[in-house]
């Protein structure tokens, strides 16, 4: 590629494709493949883990100092109390991967004290790389991206990702589901949601929204889709979707209209309610349990944290953009 990129992206494409490497091999032969289970429809394979080695062990030998924030690994590996932490899935879509169904993805990204700085997602079976750094614009291999102009919901695209897990809530995401069908041109979902959400900054899906995802599905793709121009919040519209397990993102009218829709059904208004009533879900438990585990390993996580304080009037503003002007194209040079 012919862009010049921050020396700490370089490393992290450079470990993305070694990962893609070993995917499209075992690609090649699923039958012998060795699977195993986490939980209810959630798997993992010994290429995950192997794809993850590769990552890791390629981003410690370039920075032995950084933190490691991994979905297999988990803080195994790397500083505990770094400033820099990589956030890491070596292989989302594991479940298409599994069946050959060919929508899967490496995400990589890099938090400094908090804020997402670079950002990585490699496709390996359409060798399709999105990049992106902090203030330097979002690439999809050598072209610029920018999310899509389109302004009313009868007319967008949607993705969105199933609940499967058990525990998770079935009959609200069936209902904001429906609300968000009866409104917009079509929902998409492929079943990776790095994927989709460098979708929304590619322009191809007008906007994104899912439940019960974790900080290494979303920390690439989100810095990827604001350096499109496009906003990315929880579905009050606030900047801490890293810790509650919901995520909207969108071109910014879509994006104020998916929130205005989504809010009522976000956990961060009911789940406190079916606390207080004794039914507290084990999605709001594992919510509560993955913004522990994230605060730990990045500085300045918890509440109003650094990334929250960055993003946070943006998104904002983003539940009021209803009448304001799409994002601006443009062909900004490369880095």
């Amino acid at each position: 590629m012919s862009q010049t990129l921050h020396p700490m992206l370089n490393i992290a494409v450079r470990a993305a494709r070694a990962a893609g490497a070993i995917i499209n091999r075992a690609a090649l032969d699923l039958d012998v493949l060795k699977v195993a289970t986490k939980g209810t429809n959630d798997f993992v394979t010994e290429v995950d883990q192997a794809a993850e080695e590769a990552i890791i062990s390629t981003l410690l030998e370039a920075y032995p100092g950084h933190g490691i924030l991994a979905e297999e690994s988990g803080r195994e590996r790397g500083a505990r109390h770094s400033d820099y932490v990589w956030i890491i899935d070596p292989l989302d879509g594991t479940t298409n991967f599994i069946h050959g169904f060919p929508v899967y993805a490496v995400s990589i990204a890099l938090a400094f004290r908090g804020r997402i700085e670079q950002a990585v997602v490699y496709d390996p079976t359409r060798n399709d790389l999105f990049i992106a750094s902090k203030g330097r614009g979002a690439f999809l291999n050598d072209r610029r991206l920018r999310v899509s102009r389109r302004t009313r919901m009868a007319d967008a695209l949607i993705g969105t990702g199933f609940p499967f897990r058990k525990g998770d809530n079935f009959k609200r995401y069936l209902k904001m589901f429906e609300e968000v069908m009866q409104h917009c041109a079509g929902v998409r979902r492929p079943g990776a949601a790095a994927l989709d959400l460098c979708y929304v900054a590619a322009g191809w899906y007008d906007g994104f929204f899912e439940t019960g995802l974790q900080p290494w599905d979303v920390a690439a793709g989100s810095l990827i889709i604001t350096e499109a121009g496009g906003l990315v919040g929880n579905f009050t519209g606030e900047a801490d979707y890293l810790h509650q397990r919901e995520v909207v993102a969108g071109n910014p009218r879509i994006y104020g209209q998916l929130v205005q829709t989504l809010a009522p059904y976000s956990r961060v208004i009911q789940e406190p309610e079916a606390t207080a009533g004794g039914a507290a879900t084990s999605d709001a438990t594992a919510a509560d349990a993955t913004a522990a585990f994230v605060s730990a390993g990045l500085p300045g996580a918890p509440g109003a944290d650094a990334a929250a304080s960055q993003q946070a009037p943006a998104a904002r503003k983003a539940v009021r953009v209803r009448k304001a002007a799409a994002a601006p194209a443009g062909d900004d040079a490369p880095f």
